[in-house]
């Protein structure tokens, strides 16, 4: 990355022009430190995919120099990728706050890796190393132990905002205000802050106020109630938690992540009482009134519990007619629609639905918006500033805000993931660019899926696939029988018995065609059928599936 030496290289490999799979390089010298190492999760085009990660072949370039991985906070947007990273790259130690170590352990012993270096911070940790000298800052967020990492280099200071709020009135601990302005005006080269809510105008609203409102929901409702929330917004957890104890509820939990979380939180210190939860058959013995659901599901997953639920094939839970289901989350861009078929099922099995949108106080974002950017913006005072974490209109809204508070545009860079900033000691500068891309997590297969296969699974769910088993005597070149064809998502086979035969009569002609021309093999025979009968099914029906020959040989003789 540096032609110079005599440099300070920052550049992300994740977190630019999108909203997850954050990891950010700070390198001087022989040193590199890694910020956040997280995933992001795939739009419905990239089917069958579980993560996109980060390509961290520039780690790999650089392993020697690596001295530490520092984790802001515990969203998988932050610590989902740490354990494909492991095992690609040698990382010495990881740092990371409370909950987000509880969370990163568990991870690392669900993918069976042994790793004895990850060590917990707080807000008076200082870490040093040759070149580098870290301090951290509270932040608010939704999830606890949340920070903000200051870099102290050879050629200024570096301000990692991490994901933050200004709220006034938390849940938990309050922004640190004083030392960031302390920090601010004691000179801030660089800062980089997170721009997800750079296009929402005024203040994101309190955690408080949520807490009041589903207070007055649990209080209020004369039945059962089913309250889904990310399993990672601990803090609504908590409170939730507060809130059935205050009104007598019992809570029962469903889905892995939740009982995860509520499990990290109690070994915290952040739940008190663990007798308030209870098994689903403790619940059948008590009144509806005294009982809460607390489940995963708020984003239409299909196979979290609510959407279990809602599908009448949860072992364990039946809706029933008093039911209040509450969905304490905001729809993340791309779910939408599996929500909304959610909520369509839980009314068509009568029970009572709220959402964020009809109620606007059981959510709020754990993002900064736009007036809490500026005062970010004013506290640290930075000479420079990179927008982070977020799609690329984000962090143009977010340029424009810092614009507003007098930064002179040259002085802000937009940068994609790749881009590398240079700090020397007179300026920050763009240099030059390095690997970075993004990696497909299917299953346990890292890495080797490719544009094209995602292409043939494009292909597969809009016009299915077609299979053509075509029986040869390799001694005599010679089609045994005629071709069987059958498909799969393209047409129903029995309802077009028509269109069927008219397939493998063109299967039998291509087949008997490629023999009589001599020499052939099965990849040219395989390749012309494909070739010749993908534009007649075309012209039958319009569609294109994918065609599939599967050639069997059957050694006959005379």
């Amino acid at each position: 990355m540096q032609k110079n030496k005599d440099v300070t290289s920052i550049v992300a490999l994740g977190g630019l022009g999108e909203v997850g799979k954050n990891m950010y390089v700070i390198e001087h010298q022989e040193e590199i430190i890694i910020i956040d190492a997280g995933v992001m999760f795939p739009e419905s085009d990239l089917m069958g995919i579980d993560y996109v990660i980060q390509d961290v072949s520039y780690l790999k370039l650089n392993e020697s120099k690596i001295k530490a991985l520092i984790i802001t906070h515990g969203h998988e947007d932050h610590i989902g990728g740490i354990a494909f990273l492991l095992q690609n790259v040698n990382v010495p130690i990881i740092y990371a706050p409370g909950i987000a170590a509880s969370l990163i352990k568990n991870k690392l012993e669900d993918n069976h890796l042994d790793y004895q270096n990850l060590e917990s911070f707080n807000k008076d940790t200082q870490l040093k190393f040759k070149y580098f000298d870290i301090e951290f800052v509270t932040t608010t967020h939704s999830i606890p132990d949340s920070f903000a990492v200051v870099i102290k280099t050879p050629h200024g200071t570096i301000f990692e905002t991490g994901d933050f709020k200004f709220d006034l009135t938390p849940i938990g601990p309050m922004a640190d205000l004083h030392k960031i302005a302390k920090i601010g005006s004691e000179g801030v080269k660089l800062l980089l802050s997170d721009s997800t809510n750079a296009l929402s105008e005024g203040f994101s609203k309190s955690e408080s106020c949520v807490d009041e409102t589903l207070n007055d929901i649990i209080s209020r409702h004369y039945g059962r109630i089913i309250l889904a929330t990310f399993a990672s917004n601990i803090f609504r957890i908590k409170h939730i938690v507060e809130t059935c104890k205050k009104n007598n509820r019992q809570i029962v939990t469903f889905g892995r992540s939740m009982k995860t979380s509520i499990e990290i939180a109690i070994e915290n210190g952040l739940i008190k009482d663990r007798s308030i939860f209870i098994d689903e058959n403790k619940a059948k013995s008590l009144k509806r009134n005294q009982v809460c659901i607390l489940c995963t599901g708020s984003q239409g997953e299909p196979l979290a519990a609510l959407s279990r639920i809602a599908n009448g094939v949860h072992k364990q839970i039946s809706l029933l007619p008093d039911d209040l289901v509450v969905f304490s989350s905001k729809p993340i861009p791309g779910n939408a629609a599996s929500i909304n078929k959610i909520i369509n099922k839980l009314y068509l099995k009568g029970v009572k639905v709220f959402t964020n949108e009809e109620f606007s106080d059981i959510h709020t974002s754990g993002h900064a918006k736009e007036e809490e950017l500026k005062l970010m913006l004013r506290l640290v005072k930075p000479e420079y500033f990179m927008p982070m974490h977020g799609e690329y209109r984000m962090l143009m809204a977010h340029k424009a805000l810092a614009e507003d508070c007098g930064m002179p545009s040259e002085n802000v860079f937009i940068c994609k993931n790749g881009d590398v900033i240079e700090l020397t000691k007179e300026r920050v500068q763009k240099g030059q660019t390095v690997t970075a891309g993004d990696i497909y997590v299917d299953g346990s297969r890292i890495g080797d899926v490719g544009s094209s296969i995602l292409k043939e699974r494009k292909i597969m769910s809009h016009d299915g696939i077609l299979m053509a088993i075509i029986n040869v005597n390799p001694l005599k070149k010679q089609l045994l029988i005629k071709p069987n064809v059958t498909t799969r998502g393209f047409i129903m086979v029995n309802e077009n018995a028509e269109l069927i035969d008219k397939i493998e009569k063109k299967v039998t002609s291509i087949v008997r065609d490629c023999f009589s021309k001599g020499n052939y093999s099965y990849t040219d025979l395989k390749g012309q059928i494909i070739l010749d009968l993908s534009p007649y099914i075309s012209a039958l029906t319009g569609r294109h599936p994918m065609i599939l020959p599967i050639i069997m040989e059957v050694r006959q003789s005379d």
